[in-house]
């Protein structure tokens, strides 16, 4: 078996101490030198990109169909490396302009990311190597989800990493030496500098000269070899303390435009607030600042933080735009919610009413029809989520009209894409399926390369039955994304119904390396294994399951059936209860809990868990149990009845037909 990687954690309050010792580790050879993970010198990828530098070139050489299958990855992480790495894989927003793309990428983009990196680096890699780099407490939280993701998927790669903070759990301390010397020069370091020393050179200097030394490291860095990183990090901190404060705006919004279009949401919250001060409130760079940071911040559940851009969006503008544009996000934050205890859809109404009745008086029809629409499309959430799914439908069918007569044909494509799937989505719950599956057909061809509505439509040709055209949705959306979680989960759910429980069981075991959080598939994997008969494989999932929630009744269900198997009567009893505490209406605790019952000698018990199982839901091997049971009871008439029904729904049962013979001869 392969040794796993000893990740080292070197502890130091000093970079230059934590780097002279990192150096000096005796680990397999390094991938490249110590890399300066600070955020602030490249960007979210800081990390990333110094470790795509290092091996896509050599990858190119030896294995381009790779480099090609993580195109997506790659142009995301490290954008320098964009000239050698064309798109493969690309969706229609790489082709827009910027007030036509209205799509911000969910928090989890960067997973999917992370893992795609991962999967390369492991395929990439002969043999073991290490990754150096320092200043982990001040990576963005995107690097340190990608170190997190290599260090638990890529078996050969050791993590040698540098903090004044801990890692994380499980990596071997290694203290830094303290060294003498000369300070850091703060701004030859792109100012990530941590030696006081330095900070206090720097603070002795005119504010005239800083800013001179900044506009130069911004000009070095600006033409240097790696700027499309630079320009995410260093060059807007350069600017925007040196003298051009208008050049620094546009490298910030440069910075955020990039980050919101590949999702990395921490990053434009960091970059957008930096620009807003260096912005006239109200102003229209302002505005623009404004709206991509609230809409960061609501991606990453910060509500309280984007309601506060928005309030003050309102205090300082008489812009009608501004105002809907405001009104709408802020009636996103509840109709949005997850937790529906913070959720307030009378709220959410009044303010997505107010932005569609001043969306309703713009006197530009084009830009009429657009923001109108948006808005009864955002309404139509509400609607949807208050149980009015006519009501929801007849705005996005409003929305698709404005679209089809007031805008040009070609215009607002990712609206349209939208709208269309946000209708077959309404159209599927009404149970209009063919019509729903247009729907599907239309957003899909609007954007070929936008993976999330092949899970969609697959879902809708599964339930139509349609198992080899659901298959090939599924496996599209693998190809035309990063790994894709959602994709193999609902694959292993089509494997499992058609009873083929080792390729469902493959494909969960993939969605846990993509997710490890994943709660459901370990739901579903842990009753696959028991039924396979692996017992102790069953058992760790249900308890890395129980960790991530600990009532979780499906998980409290099949523990209850290992405990049962290993003849642990007393604890299946106990888990079986915590599972009908948790969901009464969980039919396959009833049953199994009945088998418990009877196996224990309490048939009268195994009866009446078997008659709530079949109230939730008939199934002949319910009717047989009960019939098993009852006849033990001396019940025979109603144990024929029970078989009779049995034989009704499942008429090709060999032991069912076997049994009510035996019966009908007996009585």
């Amino acid at each position: 078996m392969r040794r796993r990687p000893n990740h080292i954690w070197v502890r130091g309050d000093l970079a230059r101490d934590r780097v002279a010792a990192l150096r000096t580790l005796e680990t397999p050879p390094p991938l490249a030198p110590v890399v300066n993970g600070h955020r602030r010198l490249r960007g979210p990828y800081t990390i990333g990109g110094a470790l795509l530098r290092a091996i896509v070139p050599a990858a190119l050489e030896r294995s381009p169909g790779l480099v090609a299958d993580h195109d997506i990855e790659i142009r995301a992480v490290a954008p320098s490396l964009r000239p050698l790495v064309p798109a493969r894989r690309q969706t229609i927003e790489a082709r827009l302009p910027e007030d036509e793309r209205i799509l911000v990428p969910a928090p989890r983009r960067t997973l999917r990311i992370a893992n795609g990196i991962a999967e390369l680096v492991r395929d990439h890699l002969a043999g073991p190597r290490t990754l150096l780099a320092d200043n982990l407490h001040e990576a963005d939280p995107a690097d340190r989800e990608l170190l997190g993701v290599l260090a638990r998927r890529v078996p050969d790669l050791t993590l040698a990493l540098g903090s004044a903070e801990p890692a994380w759990e499980g990596m071997r301390p290694v203290e830094a030496r303290p060294l003498d010397g000369p300070p850091d020069d703060y701004l030859a370091s792109d100012c990530t500098s941590d030696d006081p020393r330095a900070y206090r050179a720097y603070l002795s200097l005119t504010a005239e000269e800083r800013a001179r030394r900044h506009d130069l490291r911004a000009a070095e860095l600006g033409a240097g070899a790696e700027s499309a990183e630079s320009a995410l990090g260093a060059v807007p901190y350069h600017l925007e303390h040196g003298g051009d404060p208008d050049a620094a705006t546009r490298a910030l919004w440069a910075a955020v435009d990039h980050c919101v279009a590949e999702g990395f949401l921490h990053a434009v919250v960091e970059l957008g607030s930096r620009g807003l001060r260096l912005c006239e409130p109200g102003s229209e760079p302002w505005w623009r600042f404004v709206h991509r940071t609230a809409t960061a911040l609501a991606g990453l559940g910060r509500r309280e933080q984007a309601q506060e851009l928005y309030d003050q969006a309102r205090r300082v503008s008489v812009d009608p735009v501004v105002h809907a544009a405001a009104a709408y996000g802020t009636a996103m934050l509840d109709a949005r919610e997850r937790d529906q205890a913070r959720r307030d859809l009378p709220r959410a109404r009044a303010w997505i009413n107010e932005a569609i009745a001043i969306s309703t008086l713009l006197p530009d029809r084009r830009e009429r029809a657009f923001k109108l629409g948006f808005d009864q499309n955002g309404r139509a959430l509400v609607e949807l989520r208050e149980g009015r799914l006519d009501e929801a439908l007849g705005l996005v069918e409003s929305a698709l009209d404005l679209a089809r007569c007031d805008l040009p044909p070609d215009a607002h494509p990712q609206h349209r894409m939208v709208l269309h799937a946000n209708r077959a989505q309404l159209l599927a719950r009404l149970g209009r399926r063919r019509e729903a599956l247009a729907d599907f057909d239309a957003a899909i061809g609007l954007d070929p390369a936008f993976p999330d509505h092949y899970l969609d439509r697959g879902n809708l040709l599964l339930e139509m039955g349609r198992t080899e055209a659901a298959l090939a949705d599924y496996e599209t959306a693998m190809r035309v994304s990063p790994p894709l979680p959602e994709a193999y989960y609902n694959r292993a759910e089509l494997r499992l119904a058609a009873g083929d429980l080792d390729g469902a069981r493959a494909d969960l075991g993939h969605v846990l390396d993509l997710d490890p959080g994943w709660l459901d598939a370990y739901v579903n994997r842990a009753g696959i294994l028991e039924m396979l008969g692996e017992h102790e494989a069953a058992r760790r999932d249900v308890e890395a399951g129980l960790v991530l929630d600990p009532g979780n009744a499906h998980l409290h269900g099949v523990l209850g059936q290992l405990e049962t198997a290993a003849g642990r009567y007393a604890e299946a009893g106990l888990a079986f209860d915590a599972a009908l505490a948790a969901d009464a209406g969980l039919a396959s605790a009833w049953a199994n809990r009945a088998t418990l019952r009877f196996a224990t000698g309490d048939a009268p018990g195994a009866v009446e868990d078997l008659t709530r199982a079949i109230e939730l839901g008939e199934d002949a091997a319910l009717y047989f149990n009960r019939a098993t049971a009852l006849d033990a009871l001396g019940r025979r008439v109603e144990a024929l009845l029970d078989l009779r029904r049995a034989l009704a729904l499942a008429p090709g049962d060999p032991d069912v037909r076997a049994a009510l013979e035996r019966h009908e001869k007996e009585s």
